[in-house]
């Protein structure tokens, strides 16, 4: 492309400069093997017509005996096109308006482009005189021209002209455009690449741009670095790909393009080597957070994987990761090279609910305190109705990559309506996680749990305030399947969930059931800006009889996350007094239509539920919910308020219920 004029460089964005730069097609260069082409003068441009333009204030000329002109006092009347403007230089200052003519065939980033760089367009609607419009238009005829031959339109031609009179408020300015046909590649050529051997033929074979592809300059940038990236991911390591050189026949409307590459030695993956003087990771974290091992074919993209996994530790601020030649060139050893970022962290969080009260948590965390990756946080809760301390142990990428060993120690105290417990927990877990890098397809968990409690609630017949203690042991198991498109937002797909937790419970004998739950969920976009989310959830206890489960291991319905409308833990079976005693089944359903406009959204939704004595749940007597919640979608997830009814409300149920917390309700 011919070389940007200086006005227009000073306007051109990153990814544009380096395509205007990179892409210099060498007119009637000779192509190796064929003939070279006549020398032909490059496409007629239609010059605009001379331009009178107002001098500027000089010093007086005495050896001549006449002073310079006054530029105020000019009745210059300069034209471009059909321009005629007349009148002192301030009677000239006016506004004008760009139209681009004759591009609708060349699609939406052709104009885009043009207005990210036309001297038109960036001072369009600030006052201008006409020699200030003139050069302008003159400047956006040749970036027209060039935006032209970068999309292989060699031979099109480019107008301005300028419409204005006297008595107009408003400069009409017209860039028309006629592209003709494109240049097509007659032959693309890769020299070089047959040092590959057997294999340049397969590489050849995914290089972006083929013979009979249109003289694309995007296209063919856009092919080159995929092409570097293809080298990389198989197996050449130092592999070196030259600037595309492309030669233009004007005569035959035709182009050919070559592009020198040197391919390298094939080449296996060697030892991961830290590097830097102080060293965030062993060498043997590093190959068990690695997708690959010594004496595997050399991948490129699995370094980047690397890279990505190693930020995502939050225990490192950026990542250099190089392959190193060693003494045999077919093995290359993997040099890392790590900056630590802080491994402190200081949070909080705050959640309101209806029934559920103000909820305050506070943490504090340090990511590597047992190495490596072993994360120790210290949290705090204090709400109105729940307050707790706690300890969690979180050691990442335990053994395996993405494997997770949690430990915790909590003391807590609930007081809700059901019940009022002091608990005391001791709990151990190993998970394979999911997170927004790699949301995973498959996650699963396995854990032991053990509990002392002690709880009071009431005798359901006669509404006897009771307080017991319970020790329970649980080995809670989970599998989910996660076949949404995003973790925090879905908005298509769906996930499937199952929960089973067999426990044994001392509490004036012994009692042994088990404890399980499926949860299901799924999005359907409709249009850009609307997604349909509907969700299921079952759940039961069998084995014993609801009075010998303690009473904050057994189900509850309402609320946030659960049947919206009414408050936290309102829905199903209550005492004498009208306190809810929970159940051995429930079942719960919710439909939504997330509406977004820009960076807020509004959500409509109906919720249904209800809480069951008998072991197995059923579909009667549902309750049912319905409202309007508010999103905001914030760069770390949508917060949400929710405000909800419920629609059959009982007597000392409340009309209204709000819920406020991050991320979906599903």
């Amino acid at each position: 492309m011919v070389p940007v004029s200086p006005r227009h460089a000073s306007r051109l964005s990153v990814a544009t400069a380096l395509l205007l730069s990179a892409w210099t097609p060498l007119h009637a260069q000779a192509v190796p093997g064929s003939a070279a082409p006549a020398p032909t003068a490059p496409p007629p441009r239609i010059d605009l017509p001379p331009v009178q333009t107002a001098p500027s204030d000089m010093a007086p000329m005495p050896d001549l005996g006449v002073d310079w002109p006054d530029p105020a006092k000019i009745d210059a009347t300069p034209t471009v096109g059909t321009t005629e403007v007349q009148g002192t230089v301030a009677d000239r200052l006016k506004r004008y308006r760009v139209i681009l003519e004759g591009a609708d065939d060349l699609g939406s980033d052709f104009k885009t482009r043009f207005n990210q760089l036309s001297a038109l367009v960036t001072n369009q609607g600030k006052p201008a005189n006409a020699a200030q419009i003139n050069r302008r238009a003159r400047d956006d005829e040749e970036l027209v021209r060039q935006l032209l031959a970068a999309e292989g339109h060699y031979d099109g031609r480019v107008a301005a002209t300028v419409s204005s009179t006297p008595g107009d408020a408003e400069t009409i300015v017209r860039v028309t455009v006629r592209p003709r046909d494109a240049y097509q590649f007659t032959t693309v050529a890769l020299p070089g690449l047959e040092a590959a051997g057997a294999e340049g033929t397969a590489l050849a074979g995914q290089f972006g741009v083929k013979t009979g592809d249109t003289v694309d300059a995007d296209k063919v940038l856009a092919a080159v670095t995929a092409f570097k990236a293809t080298l990389g991911r198989e197996g050449y390591p130092f592999a070196k790909v030259g600037e595309p050189q492309v030669a233009i026949d004007h005569q035959l409307n035709k182009a050919t393009l070559t592009l020198p590459v040197t391919p390298g030695v094939r080449a296996r993956f060697g030892r991961i080597v830290p590097t830097g003087a102080k060293q965030t990771f062993s060498a043997e974290h590093l190959a068990t957070i690695a997708r690959f091992h010594p004496g595997e074919r050399y991948d490129a993209a699995r370094l980047e994987d690397l890279r990505r996994a190693l930020i995502a530790t939050s225990l490192v601020s950026a990542v250099t990761i190089t392959p190193t030649p060693t003494a045999d060139p077919a093995v290359v050893d993997i040099a890392v090279h790590i900056d630590r970022a802080p491994a402190r962290t200081v949070a909080g969080e705050l959640g309101y609910g209806t029934g559920e009260g103000v909820r305050v948590e506070g943490s504090w965390q340090h990511r590597n305190l047992i190495k490596p990756e072993g994360a120790v946080t210290f949290r705090g809760v204090a709400g109105t109705r729940e307050q707790s301390l706690g300890a969690v142990l979180r050691q990442s990428n335990f053994n395996d990559r993405d494997r997770i060993l949690n430990a915790q120690i909590v003391a807590s105290h609930s007081n809700f309506d059901a019940y009022d417990a002091r608990t005391f927990t001791v709990g151990a877990s190993i998970e394979r996680q999911t997170n927004i890098i790699w949301q995973k397809t498959w996650t699963w968990s396995l854990g032991t749990e053990f509990v002392a409690t002690d709880e009071r609630d009431t005798v359901v017949a006669t509404g006897a305030p009771r307080r017991r203690t319970f020790l329970v042991a649980a080995a809670p198991t989970s599998l989910g399947y996660d076949g949404s498109d995003d973790l925090l937002n879905p908005t298509r797909g769906f996930r499937l969930s199952g929960r089973l937790s067999p426990e044994l419970s001392l509490q004036a004998g012994t009692h042994a059931y088990v404890k399980m739950q499926i949860d299901a969920s799924g999005y359907q976009p409709l249009g850009d800006r609307v997604v349909i989310a509907g969700r299921a959830r079952f759940g039961s206890i069998t084995g014993v009889s609801r009075d010998s489960i303690a009473p904050s291991r057994r189900f509850y319905s309402g609320g946030g996350g659960s049947v919206r409308g009414y408050g936290y833990q309102k829905i199903g079976p209550v005492d004498v007094d009208g306190d809810p005693v929970g159940g051995r089944s429930l079942n719960e359903f919710a439909v939504e239509a997330r509406v977004r406009f820009g960076a807020f959204g509004v959500v409509p939704f109906l919720d249904a539920g209800n809480l069951y004595d008998s072991s197995l749940p059923k579909l009667t007597g549902l309750r049912y919910g319905t409202g309007l919640g508010v999103r905001y979608y914030s760069s770390f997830g949508p917060i949400r308020v929710d405000v909800g009814t419920p629609l059959d409300r009982r007597a000392g149920e409340s009309r209204v219920a709000v819920y406020v917390s991050l991320g979906q309700a599903f």
